[in-house]
């Protein structure tokens, strides 16, 4: 496996989710830095990232942002930084750092374990240059 992710931000979604998928389109769209690189939780990459910290492996129900060797973080948190990394307007969602953990983490799950039922289940496609961006899916 090539190893070009080292100095990227990787997002760990849930590869079977309508949702997920469509966010880690929404993110590609805007990606101008070329900052992330992706990986389905379900990957082996997705699980080796799972079980070395002592995470959930066969519930794939949160988001994670990954910065090797730095820090990585889960559910509101990471899409605030995500947003935050892509810059110009995005930035402006740093105001929801604002809420309390426990109360963004909340409507994050509220979406999440509705996920299923809000997006249609149309598989992902990415373009030749989009595929460069998936360390394993």
């Amino acid at each position: 496996m090539q190893e070009n992710w080292k100095d990227k931000y990787i997002v760990f979604f849930d590869g079977d989710c309508g949702v997920c998928n469509f966010w880690v389109q929404w993110i590609l769209e805007r990606d101008k830095k070329d900052y992330f690189m992706f990986a389905s939780l379900q990957s082996d990459f997705g699980q080796k990232f799972l079980s070395e910290r002592g995470l959930e492996t066969k519930e794939f129900n949160t988001m994670y942002l990954w910065k090797p060797k730095e820090y990585y973080l889960i559910k509101s948190r990471a899409i605030l930084q995500i947003a935050n990394l892509l810059g110009g307007i995005y930035k402006l969602s740093g105001i929801g750092k604002l809420l309390p953990v426990f109360l963004s983490d909340k409507a994050y799950d509220v979406v999440s374990r509705n996920r299923m039922k809000l997006a249609n289940q149309k598989c992902f496609l990415p373009d030749q240059h989009q595929r460069k961006k998936f360390i394993e899916v």
